[in-house]
C-alpha cells in the first residue's frame, strides 16, 4: 500500500468519487489536516463536478504539503454510513450491502453503505456496534489515492486504496437487520451510585473511572473492556452529578485509561455531549 503510484493517486481518487456518485452523492465537505490531525482548511458543499475537476491539483498540493485530503459525501435523500477501523476478518460478513471498502493503513479498513432516504437517529450507532466498527467514526474519509499522513507512519506514509467496489449498491434498514448487522436498541446504562453531597449543596466529587471501566462490557475483539462504553457511562454519571459538559470532557481527557486520553478534545466533547443527551432523556422518562 505504500510506495510510488504512476499518476500520484489521481485515478484512484477519481474512482472513489465515481463510486460515491453511483449511489447518489452530489457534493462533498472537504477538510485538510496535517500529520498531527490539526485542521488546516475546510470547504463545505463542494459540488461533485467542481471536486472532480480540481482533484488532481488538490491531491498533488496535499501530498506536497503532507496534508490529509478528507471528504464527507452528501446527497439528496441519501444516508451515508461509514464503518471505520475494521480488521480484514470482519469484511466478508459485511460485504454484501456495502458499495465501497477502503484500506486506509496496514491492516485497517473502512466500509461504506448508502441508504435511500433517512434513518432513525441512533441507527448508524447500532449498525456500527453490530459490525464491530468504531462508534465514534466521523463519517468522513481520506480520499483514495492520497497518502495517510500520520506521525506514526513517517516517513513511509501508506497510500489509501480501494479494497473492493460495488458501484450503485444501495441497501436498506430492512436488509441490514435481516443480515444481522444491526445491534439492538441500546438500553441506557446504569449510573454509578452518587456519594453524599457536600455542605454547600453541590457534589464536586468526580465519579471513579476505574469503577466504570471495571463494569464495562468486552470490546468487539473480546480482548479487554470497551473503553467507549466506560467513557460514556463515566460522563453520564458526572453530568448527572451536576458537572457541566465542557468540564466533564476536560476531566475525561485526564483519565489515562480512557479513549479520550488518546483521542483528544473532539472525541471527549462529543462523548460528553452524547452523555448529556442520554441524561436528559433519562430524566424525561422518569418524569413521564
Amino acid at each position: 500500500m505504500t510506495g510510488s503510484c504512476p499518476d500520484n493517486g489521481h485515478a484512484e481518487a477519481r474512482a472513489l468519487l465515481d463510486l460515491y456518485a453511483s449511489v447518489g452523492a452530489t457534493s462533498f465537505d472537504v477538510t485538510w489536516t496535517n500529520a498531527h490531525a490539526e485542521k488546516q482548511r475546510f470547504r463545505r458543499g463542494m459540488s461533485l463536478a467542481a471536486l472532480t475537476r480540481t482533484l488532481p491539483r488538490l491531491l498533488d498540493e496535499a501530498t506536497r504539503r503532507q496534508h490529509n485530503l478528507i471528504v464527507r459525501p452528501n446527497g439528496t435523500d441519501r444516508t451515508f454510513i461509514q464503518l471505520d477501523d475494521l480488521t480484514a476478518d470482519r469484511l466478508p460478513r459485511i460485504a454484501p450491502p456495502v458499495f465501497l471498502q477502503l484500506q486506509t493503513s496496514p491492516g485497517s479498513f473502512q466500509a461504506w453503505l448508502a441508504i435511500a432516504g433517512s434513518v432513525e437517529k441512533d441507527f448508524g450507532t447500532r449498525l456500527k456496534r453490530g459490525t464491530g466498527a468504531d462508534v465514534n467514526a466521523s463519517g468522513a474519509t481520506r480520499i483514495a489515492g492520497s497518502l495517510n499522513f500520520k506521525e506514526k507512519y513517517a516517513p513511509d506514509f501508506p497510500r489509501v486504496v480501494i479494497h473492493q467496489a460495488n458501484a450503485g449498491r444501495l441497501t436498506s434498514v430492512i436488509e441490514l437487520e435481516r443480515l444481522g448487522l444491526v445491534a439492538p436498541a441500546e438500553i441506557l446504562p446504569t449510573l454509578s451510585p452518587s456519594p453524599a453531597r457536600n455542605s454547600v449543596g453541590g457534589n464536586r466529587t468526580w465519579p471513579s473511572y476505574t469503577y466504570c471501566l471495571d463494569r464495562a462490557p468486552l470490546n468487539a475483539r473480546e480482548d479487554g473492556p470497551d473503553t467507549s462504553k466506560a467513557d460514556i457511562v463515566w460522563c453520564m454519571t458526572a453530568i448527572d452529578w451536576g458537572f457541566g459538559v465542557e468540564e466533564t470532557a476536560r476531566r475525561l481527557m485526564e483519565e489515562p485509561d480512557s479513549k479520550a486520553y488518546k483521542r483528544g478534545e473532539k472525541y471527549a466533547l462529543d462523548t460528553a455531549r452524547h452523555a448529556a443527551a442520554y441524561v436528559q432523556k433519562r430524566r424525561q422518562q422518569s418524569k413521564s
